[in-house]
């Protein structure tokens, strides 16, 4: 069986005809987009196996394993900012420094990421 690991946007293509793109993960949930000709059946295996059908010999069981996020809203990026700004504030000593490496660890800046992404 082919893996392949994508980011949010990129997207693989099945016989030309057949487009599978990655949208995006929210937990342990992936978001998939599916471009496919009308006479090409697709259906998900828990309604094929609900179904009576047949598990295909190449799935895998998988673990479940809970994947926690953090919820975001407006005034969680606003703190962000304001944490950020206050940082600045307070210069360069081991201790900002410190907690301006794991603030960036845990929430990595726009700038930062547009860089890594451009590598």
């Amino acid at each position: 069986m082919l893996c392949i690991s994508m980011k949010a946007g990129e997207y693989f293509t099945v016989d030309g005809k057949t487009v599978i793109q990655f949208d995006r993960l929210n937990g342990d949930r992936a978001r998939l987009m599916i471009q496919a000709p009308k006479e090409i059946p697709i259906v998900r295996g828990t309604v094929l196996e609900r179904e009576g059908g047949k598990r295909p010999e190449c799935v895998f069981a998988t673990h479940h394993r809970n994947v926690k996020q953090l919820p975001w809203n407006p005034a969680k990026k606003k703190a962000l900012l304001e944490m950020r700004q206050a940082l600045e504030r307070m210069g360069d000593s081991p201790d900002a420094r410190f907690l301006r490496e794991r603030l960036e660890y845990m929430f990595p800046s726009f700038a930062e990421k547009k860089e890594a992404e451009e590598r």
